[in-house]
This record gives structure tokens, C-alpha cells and sequence, in this order.
């Protein structure tokens, strides 16, 4: 070995040596001096501090500490002046181990290097009245500052473990409470300030800007390293924005807190990239995230907030502000799916100056917002949610899509679409009912062109249809729009005043006006709304918000009163035909009701009102009708003979006049249900001709064979028929022809029970036809010999029989 490097390893040891001897040293001289230095570091701490500072007592602890000397100080506890008024200490700790300087134990100072906190609490309390235990030290620093010859306590390292630290301000509903699993501290001190290193492990027990609304970073642990600053003159704690994790995520956090006296403003700015949505909403305060959990990103998001304290008196909450961007993502909302959603998104509890911080002056805004939803592609320029105590959302909403694209989200039994497209452009405003849209404001247009949709609830079909709503404020308009519904088609002008009133919350006191105009209507079209809604029954989907619209919408349509002026150039159904129809229809309830009808037909005119009543698949209908000199020929074929085949329309020429007022039962399919009628028909029978009438033609077998009783003219006949389902009962009548006469009373059965008496006077009519005074030529009419038959119903088989005198009497 060179003798260089002996000479320096000897010199290295003796100073090694006189090092630890001088450490030994004055480790003994502490442990020797015990209760003088104790009141030493006592008697520093006091010029930082107002208050109680006591210790039970010191040890010396030689490793700890090293290369300087360690005493632990044990059962700690710091209370302020007032402390026997709140009963909270600021520091009550079983174990403070400090680290003092040797050199300054020779000049007789304590100079603390370094401070370690273990199985300790610290409580920073602040009461109603804005008193705070934290002023023990604001005070004492007065004094310290204007005693230029005291010592400052500069702290250069720190070490707490398992520390409970609360922060509880009284005055303005804050609660801060953490559990220090660690923190280690490196600080030192330039001219006029501060600047430290940590390392931190800390559970959040609470972090509640407002101890009425819950806790942010409830039983999250934040982990990391941090930089911190401290102004003497501004005294304000800056911390560096730095990545820090929170939880499993890492977030990138700086904060500023005002210590000065009697001031507690503060702010935090935090951003994150690629973090999953419900860890933020997790984070916030319960009455924030109960509300943001509705929601959620299938995607990680970028985030940007800030928290700002500003200390002032007219709020207790922080302002919040959060900035989000979202790009190509599945935002799943309580209504359904938006999927490939872009925007950018902000969030304020401060949407107006001048009104205090809090959820009624809560904002949540959308900007250039594209997504599909349930198919459709929808854009969202500017979309806003205001006032989170009574949210009020607004938008312009616009899309153009396929119909057709909407079928799988549909309910079966609702609606289907064929072919079709659908253009939108509408203004919205909503209450924000348990996250359902309530109380709708909408302005705007949906125009729908050369659509297929079948209504399946009555299945209803509509082809090559255009439709054009207009929504204005709580009204919906429905102008110049074409159905067409099989071979029918149909313009349609629609007035619904306050539809958007009722269709959530009262959708039976929807009265939806129609002016429905047509060159062609074929009423069996129409049939189905004659027939009940078909239902199925289903579970319950709370997660499909547009199978819950198509519910909704099926069930306002069925609820509402439906008013139909129509006016039409022909109508077909079945063998009847009409022109120039014009009608007043309402639909309510489980009732079609025939207010009033007027129509052309059979080269005269009918004029009718009823009701339909829907059951099931046989419906009851009453119906009153005013028939005017039709030609009865075309009348009974058109109405099928009315259920009969005795008296068709091949056996009948003439005009008929008549009133009707009857009840009866209608199938859903449109047609009268046999033997199902009941009521009165009075009727006039004017030019009128009897041809094929098989009970005159089987009379004429007998006699009357040089007569013509295969056609009759008839003169004006005038008689009244009561129907008794599948009975007709004939009122007395006295016919008059050209080739007889006789009088007719009776019953005639459809089936069975006819009974229908005949009085026949052999007497030739035109014998009588010169008489010119009706009287005598009445009582001429029954002169000479008169058949007394009856026409009866023998197992099926009518027969014609003599109708003795005491069957007559």
C-alpha cells in the first residue's frame, strides 16, 4: 500500500472516530441533561405557538436520528386558549422522535433537524363563529417576527405514520379528514419562503366542501410524490401540478391554499387522460355522482377541473368547473345508447355571476355533439342542462336517417317501418324528471317522405306516406300531408293544441283534430279501427327509452279524442258506394261515434249518426239514418239486403225514403252480424216495383194467372218494420199494384217463424182505377170475394196456407 493512501486512511478513521465519540457524547449529555433540553424544545415550540404544549417525557434514542442525536418526545398534546369551549386538541400524539443538531447543542440552542409524527391525531378546528385552534400559531409568529432575536424553527425533514388529520370548519360545512398512512418531507428554506419534497400514501375519509351534500374522494388513497411551496409574504401554499395516483389512477393535481389569518380560499387544478368515466364520477360529492352514475363511457376520456375556494361568505360549496372531450365512444344514458359520440363537454356550478354557487345554478353543456341513437344519426350543436335541482334541458337537435333503421329497437306490437326516410330539426326544452324527459317545449319540423309503417296495434297499413309535423311551442301541427292506406288516399291537415301538455301526463285529454279530404276511400281500409288493440304481453324494458317512446306513443293515440271532418268524392265498401261524402267522426275511449254524415248515394242522399262500441271481435252499434229517395234497387244491394234473401235487390225497383233508428252488432272486419238487429224502419216506397217476390209468385200458382205477378208497380207505399234480430215485424200496410192488391201484416223470420197474414181481394185493381175519390175507391178495393192466406215457415220451406177466420181473429 502507498504511503499516501495510509496517511489518509488514518486520518479518515480518527476523524470517524472523534465523530462518534463527540456523537456518543452528546447523546450522553442529552440523556444527562434530560429535563433541561426538554424545557428547551419547549420553550422554542412556545415562540411558534399560543397555548398548551405539554410532553409526559423525553428519551434518548441513538439511531434514529443519526448522524444527529434523536430524542422521542412522548404523549404529546397541543391546545389552544379555548380549547375547554370546543374540547379539540390541535396534536395529541403518543410519539414525536426529533432529530436535533449536535453542533447546536455546544453553543446552547435546540436546533430541530428533523421531526417524525407517529400514532398521532391532529385536529384543525374552526367554530361557528369562525375561531379556529390554528390562531395558538398566528399569534406567537407576531411576537416571533417583531423578536428579531428569537430562533425560527426550521424543520428539515418530516415523518408522519399512521396519523389521523381532520380539518373541521364549522363556520362554513367543511370537513377534511385523512389518515397519513405516510409522509416524508425534505424542506428547505430560502430567503423569505419555503420549498419541500413528499412522498405521500393517504387515505381520504372525507373531503367535504359541503358536509350537507357528502364527501368527494370518499375512502380513496392518494399516492405519490409532490412538490410544495410557501410564500412568507403571501402566505399561500402553492402545490406543483404533478402526476399522483388516486386510487388506481393517476391524475395530474397542483393546488393553492391561502393561509392567512382568518382565511381559508383555496384551488385545485386536475387533469387526466385515458380515464374510465364512472372512476371520475365516483370522486365527486354523492349529490354529483348520483346523478353523473345515470351515465356512462364505454371508452376512457381526457378530463380537465378545477376547484376553486375563494373563501366567500354567499356559498358553501367550491366552484367547480370540468371540461371533458369524448371522441368516437358508447355513452350510455338512461334513455338509451349514444354510439360513436364526439363532444366536448363542461360542467359549472356557477352558470351566472350573480347568483350563489350551488345545483340551481348548476350547468351542463354539450358542444358539436354527433352520435348515433338507435340508429339515427343525430347532431347537437349546443345542448344544455340547467338548474340540477329541477334540471330544464335545451337543444337544437337534428338528424336524417333511414325509418327503417328504427325497426329493432321498436316493441313488436307497435310499430313496424318499411321503406322511408326521416329529416328533423327540432328546438327542445324538458324538465328532467328522475333522468326521463317531462313537460316537453318543442319548436321545429319532422318531415317524413315515401314511408312504409304499419300500425301494428290494429295493423294498420300505410304506403308511400309524407308527413310533415310541425311542433310549435306545446302544439303539433300537421299540415298538407299524404296518406296512403292500401288503394285509399288521404290528405291530412292535423291540429293537437297542448299535445306536449298531456302526452306524458294526461294523454285522454288529447283532442287531436283532423281534416282528412280524399278522391278514393275504401272503407274496409278502415276496418281496423273497428277491432281492439291487440296487446301482448311483454316484460317490462326500462333500458330501451325508444321502446318505451313507441309505448308511450301507442298509448297517447289510443287515449286521445280523435275528431275526423271528412270529406270525400267517393267512398267504396264492399257493394256500397257514395260521392261527395262529408263526415264528423270521433274517436274516444273504446267508441267510434258517426256525429254527423251526409252523402250521395243511389242517386239520393243519406244523412246518419251512430256509435260503434269496441268489445272485442264483435263490437255494438247504434246508428240513426235519414234516407232520401234512393233508388231502393242499388239501397239493398249495397247494404246486402241487410242480412236477408227474401226480399233482395233483384226483387225491388223504386225510390226509398225512410228513418232508421236501430241497434245491432259489427264485426271487426266491418261486417253486420246476422240477426243481430233491433229497432224501427219507417219507409216510403215512391215509382216503386215488386219483381220475383216469391211469396206473390207462389199466390199466383193458385190464381191470378192472367195477372202479372212476377212484376208489380206499385203505388206510394208508406210502412214502418220493427227489428227483433232475426224477426221483422210487418205494422199493417195496404199495398196497391197494378196487377193486385192486398193488405200484409205479420212476422218474417230470416230463418225460421214467419207468419205473415195476407189479405187478397180477387177484385182485378184496374177495375178500380178510374174512381177518382180515394174513399170510394178504398172501399171498392175490397169488394167481392178476398183471399185470407198467410205465408208461414214449415221446417225451412215457405208455405203458402189459408189463414182460417179464427187464426185471423
Amino acid at each position: 500500500m502507498k504511503r499516501w493512501l495510509k496517511i489518509s486512511l488514518k486520518i479518515v478513521g480518527a476523524l470517524l472516530i472523534m465523530f462518534i465519540l463527540f456523537w456518543i457524547g452528546a447523546a450522553y449529555y442529552i440523556h444527562q441533561n434530560n429535563k433541561a433540553i426538554l424545557a428547551k424544545i419547549i420553550a422554542q415550540v412556545n415562540t411558534t405557538v399560543k397555548g398548551t404544549v405539554k410532553v409526559s417525557h423525553m428519551e434518548t434514542t441513538l439511531l434514529k436520528g443519526f448522524p444527529g442525536v434523536s430524542v422521542s418526545l412522548k404523549n404529546v398534546s397541543l391546545r389552544d386558549s379555548l380549547w375547554g369551549q370546543h374540547q379539540h386538541d390541535l396534536l395529541n400524539a403518543k410519539d414525536i422522535d426529533i432529530s436535533l443538531n449536535v453542533l447546536s447543542l455546544l453553543v446552547g440552542t435546540i436546533n430541530i433537524r428533523k421531526i417524525a409524527i407517529n400514532n398521532a391525531s391532529i385536529y384543525l378546528y374552526t367554530a361557528t363563529n369562525g375561531y379556529s385552534n390554528t390562531e395558538m400559531f398566528s399569534k406567537a409568529n407576531t411576537a416571533q417576527k417583531n423578536d428579531k432575536s428569537s430562533t425560527a424553527l426550521q424543520i428539515r425533514l418530516i415523518d408522519f405514520n399512521k396519523v389521523d388529520l381532520v380539518i373541521d370548519n364549522q363556520k362554513r360545512f367543511k370537513l377534511f379528514s385523512f389518515y397519513v398512512n405516510e409522509l416524508k418531507g425534505k424542506i428547505k428554506y430560502p430567503l423569505g419562503r419555503w420549498d419541500g419534497d413528499f412522498k405521500v400514501n393517504i387515505l381520504i375519509r372525507s373531503f367535504a366542501f359541503n358536509t350537507l351534500k357528502g364527501s368527494f374522494l370518499k375512502d380513496k388513497t392518494i399516492s405519490g410524490k409532490m412538490k410544495a411551496h410557501y410564500d412568507d409574504g403571501g402566505e399561500i401554499i402553492i402545490i406543483d401540478q404533478k402526476p399522483i395516483k388516486i386510487g388506481n389512477d393517476t391524475f395530474s393535481i397542483g393546488a393553492n391554499i391561502n393561509t392567512a389569518k382568518n382565511n381559508s380560499a383555496f384551488s385545485i387544478a386536475i387533469r387526466a387522460d385515458k380515464l374510465l368515466y364512472p372512476n371520475v364520477a365516483k370522486l365527486l360529492a354523492p349529490n354529483i355522482s348520483s346523478k353523473l352514475l345515470k351515465f356512462d363511457l364505454a371508452k376512457p376520456i381526457d378530463i380537465t377541473a378545477s376547484i376553486i375556494d375563494d373563501d366567500s361568505k354567499s356559498s358553501r360549496d367550491p366552484l367547480i368547473n370540468v371540461s371533458i372531450k369524448v371522441k368516437e365512444n358508447t355513452v350510455t344514458i338512461p334513455s338509451g345508447e349514444l354510439q360513436q359520440c364526439s363532444f366536448t363537454g363542461f360542467f359549472t356550478n356557477k352558470d351566472t355571476t350573480n347568483r350563489p354557487i350551488g345545483d340551481a345554478n348548476s350547468l351542463i353543456r354539450f358542444y358539436d355533439l354527433k352520435a348515433n341513437y338507435y340508429g339515427a344519426p343525430i347532431r347537437v350543436d349546443t345542448f344544455s342542462i340547467t338548474n340540477l335541482e329541477k334540471p330544464i334541458a335545451k337543444g337544437l337537435v337534428t338528424s336524417k336517417f333511414e325509418l327503417k333503421q328504427l325497426n329493432e329497437y321498436f316493441e313488436e306490437e307497435n310499430f313496424k317501418f318499411g321503406k322511408g326516410t326521416a329529416d328533423l330539426s327540432l328546438f327542445c326544452q324538458a324538465d328532467i324528471d328522475s333522468f326521463l324527459f317531462t313537460k316537453p317545449v318543442i319548436h321545429g319540423k319532422v318531415a317524413i317522405k315515401n314511408a312504409d309503417i304499419t300500425y301494428l296495434p290494429r295493423n294498420l297499413k300505410l304506403i308511400n306516406n309524407s308527413v310533415e309535423l310541425n311542433f310549435n311551442h306545446k302544439d303539433l301541427n300537421i299540415s298538407n300531408s299524404k296518406f296512403q292506406l292500401g288503394n285509399s288516399i288521404l290528405t291530412v291537415n292535423c291540429t293537437i293544441a297542448n299535445f306536449l301538455n298531456f302526452y306524458y301526463t294526461d294523454p285522454q285529454k288529447i283532442d287531436i283534430n283532423v281534416s282528412l279530404n280524399s278522391p278514393n276511400l275504401h272503407l274496409s281500409e278502415l276496418v281496423p279501427f273497428l277491432s281492439p288493440r291487440q296487446t301482448k304481453h311483454r316484460k317490462s324494458s326500462t333500458k330501451n327509452s325508444l321502446k318505451a317512446a313507441s309505448v308511450q306513443l301507442s298509448t297517447a293515440l289510443e287515449s286521445s279524442k280523435v275528431h275526423l271532418m271528412l270529406n270525400v268524392n267517393r267512398i267504396v265498401y264492399n257493394n256500397f258506394v257514395a260521392n261527395k261524402v262529408k263526415a264528423n267522426i270521433s274517436l274516444i275511449g273504446n267508441g267510434v261515434y258517426l256525429n254527423k254524415m251526409t252523402a250521395l248515394h243511389a242517386r239520393g242522399n243519406i244523412n246518419a249518426n251512430g256509435k260503434i262500441e269496441q268489445q272485442g271481435t264483435i263490437n255494438k252499434l247504434n246508428f240513426n239514418a235519414s234516407v232520401n229517395r234512393v233508388s231502393v234497387k242499388d239501397f239493398f244491394y249495397a247494404f246486402d239486403n241487410f242480412g236477408q234473401q227474401s226480399v233482395t235487390s233483384k226483387n225491388l225497383a223504386g225510390f226509398l225514403s225512410a228513418n232508421v233508428n236501430a241497434a245491432g252488432n259489427i264485426t271487426t272486419k266491418g261486417n253486420l252480424v246476422p240477426k243481430s238487429m233491433y229497432g224501427k224502419v219507417n219507409f216510403t216506397l215512391d215509382q216503386a216495383a215488386l219483381v220475383g217476390f216469391e211469396p206473390l209468385e207462389k199466390v199466383g200458382k193458385f190464381i191470378f194467372r192472367s195477372r202479372n205477378l212476377s212484376n208489380i208497380a206499385l203505388e206510394k207505399l208508406s210502412g214502418k218494420l220493427t227489428l227483433r234480430g232475426d224477426h221483422v215485424d210487418l205494422s199493417p200496410m195496404k199495398v196497391n199494384s197494378t196487377a193486385i192488391n192486398f193488405d200484409v201484416k205479420g212476422v218474417y223470420g230470416f230463418n225460421s217463424g214467419t207468419n205473415i197474414a195476407l189479405d187478397i181481394p180477387l177484385r182485378d185493381p184496374k177495375k178500380s182505377a178510374q174512381i177518382i175519390d180515394p174513399e170510394e175507391r178504398e172501399l171498392a178495393r175490397m169488394k167481392g170475394i178476398v183471399l185470407h192466406l198467410k205465408a208461414v215457415d214449415e221446417n225451412g220451406t215457405l208455405k203458402i196456407k189459408w189463414n182460417k177466420k179464427k187464426d185471423r181473429e
